[in-house]
């Protein structure tokens, strides 16, 4: 009875956490359940307990690209996710992946042996835990399990973490436990995205009107909305124009629900009859967040335009790695890793996007005499379902197979002789990397310039600090160097200009003829 109890209760939970979870109180109280009073020796023996009421729940996460790391790219059937993707950032996941699967919603996934079938590997906590939970990079997706000195060789100390008492305070997903990856990831807060920093966990109405603590309070699942949890919104497979109304919460559509229209719909703007069609018009070439979010980064924390991993390796006299600070403390340089380039209040470039994406992987052949580009954005001004987007290009500098030229995977992170981190040996780093990876190494590399475009779609700015009008409707505009669209202010056909001025000064001179002749006929009738 008492099992049945608590399941009845777990499933209570369950439908409140479906429904969006941050407005609604929890039905049960892990802390009372039996399977939950440990003591736990493992995030395993943790899954174990859980699946013993939420019986569904690690199979419904298997089959999602939280899970797998990967993804079918609809636009040509390749195979992406983060376990193959490469990026301008850390750059690949092979060979690293004690360190980078610290993100994964899993346990133990440290090399290719990893088995993606056993359920109690899948890790409830990273999500469900409402805190005292962290996954350690270099651990696999493991927390510290007893007192630790973490990172290796730094001095510092991490204690065990008390598994039982976060599984008996789990609760919905927050900002904070999503953040915990999508605000991190690329090897900082804030370093990839530019609209996801953890700036937005106590974000105010000036820098996202969704997720403000004194407004709507956002969490990301009120509008990345999961089902059996497979969360809805992708960056691979992104939907550029949603050009419907607004649905119903609850309704079953094949629409994402996570696009602006999908709440707001696609004429939102409501002011006076002239204004609002005026408005509305424009999104029938824009994306919402093209005026709705006039900077990125702009909560206080920088994110990273461009890393140059050409300048890496540099030590001290005395063989030792340093980083070099900027004025307001934030690292420009470190020997792991090269040089960045950081921004803060950063004004989005804009770019014609239909929602098709096409990648650059480890076997695709480079001109390294040009920028690489390791992704492009597809879509044009006769696309019907482009829209002008904003986005982040973020410029790196990275090595690449000088013979077969193709860019290359490092070892980086986890400790061992190849090592990049622990050894600063180019070389003996990419033919390990190569080996993981898979792919042919002349043993000859240089480094190639990259750039990587980033959707902002985040940190939504309130009505009344949009973009202004002028700012876009200039010669020197935000949108001066998109084609393809008549934006007044900024274009004119030159012969139209020179007739209008000369039908100006016609008319002009016909105000003043009438005049004179008014006046002369006049004071002649005198």
């Amino acid at each position: 009875m008492e099992t049945v109890i608590g399941r009845a209760a777990a499933c209570a939970l369950g439908i409140a956490l479906w429904a969006g979870g941050s407005a609604l109180a929890a039905t049960a109280d892990h802390g009372k359940f039996k399977e939950l009073q440990g003591p736990f020796a493992s995030g395993e023996e943790v899954t174990r307990a859980c699946l013993s009421c939420h019986t569904e729940a690690a199979r419904q996460v298997m089959a999602t690209r939280h899970w797998t790391w990967e993804y079918e790219n609809p636009a040509d059937g390749s195979k992406l996710g983060k376990k193959t993707m490469l990026n301008g950032f850390c750059i690949g996941d092979k060979s690293n992946e004690a360190f980078c699967q610290s993100c994964h919603v899993g346990y133990g996934w440290q090399d290719d042996g990893f088995d993606f079938s056993a359920e109690e590997k899948v890790d409830c906590l990273a999500c469900h835990n409402t805190g005292g939970y962290r996954k350690l990079s270099g651990l696999a997706g493991h927390p510290a399990y007893e007192r630790m000195e973490w990172p290796p060789r730094s001095g510092k100390f991490v204690e065990a973490t008390d598994l039982a008492r976060v599984a008996q305070h789990v609760g919905p997903t927050s900002r904070e436990t999503c953040g915990t990856c999508h605000y991190y990831g690329g090897g900082g807060d804030g370093v990839k995205h530019g609209d996801l920093d953890s700036s937005l966990n106590t974000a105010t109405r000036e820098l996202d009107v969704h997720m403000a603590k004194d407004g709507l309070n956002f969490a990301c699942s009120d509008c990345h909305r999961a089902e059996e949890h497979r969360v809805s919104g992708s960056r691979i497979a992104m939907t550029a124009a949603d050009p419907h109304g607004p649905l119903v919460r609850g309704e079953k559509s094949e629409r994402n629900p996570a696009t602006c229209q999908s709440c707001h719909g696609d004429k939102p703007h409501k002011e006076s009859l002239l204004a609002a069609g005026r408005l509305n018009a424009h999104t029938d070439t824009l994306a919402c967040q093209a005026c709705h979010i006039p900077s990125f980064a702009r909560g206080g924390v920088p994110t990273k335009m461009g890393w140059d991993w050409s300048t890496a390796g540099k030590l001290t006299e005395a063989g030792k790695p340093f980083q070099k600070k900027d004025e307001h403390g934030h690292v420009i340089y470190d020997s792991k890793k090269g040089d960045f380039v950081l921004g803060e209040n950063v004004v989005p470039e804009y770019l014609w996007f239909n929602g098709k994406v096409t990648w650059t992987t480890a076997d695709t052949p480079i001109d390294p005499s040009a920028e690489v580009a390791i992704n492009a954005y597809h879509g044009g001004p006769d696309d019907p379902d482009a829209r002008i987007w904003p986005v982040k290009i973020f410029h790196g500098k990275q090595p690449y197979d000088v013979e077969h030229r193709t860019l290359l995977v490092p070892h980086t992170a986890t400790p061992d002789d190849t090592a990049f981190w622990y050894n600063f040996d180019w070389p003996k780093a990419l033919a390990a990397g190569a080996a993981a990876t898979g792919q042919p190494y002349s043993g000859s590399f240089d480094f190639a310039a990259t750039r990587m475009i980033w959707p902002i779609t985040h940190m939504v700015a309130p009505k009344e600090q949009a973009v202004a009008c002028r700012e876009c409707h200039s010669r020197d505009g935000r949108l001066a160097g998109i084609e393809g669209i008549y934006l007044p202010g900024r274009d004119g056909l030159p012969w139209l200009r020179v007739a209008g001025w000369l039908a100006a000064a016609a008319a002009l001179a016909g105000v003043l003829i009438h005049g004179a002749l008014r006046i002369l006929t006049h004071y002649r009738g005198k």
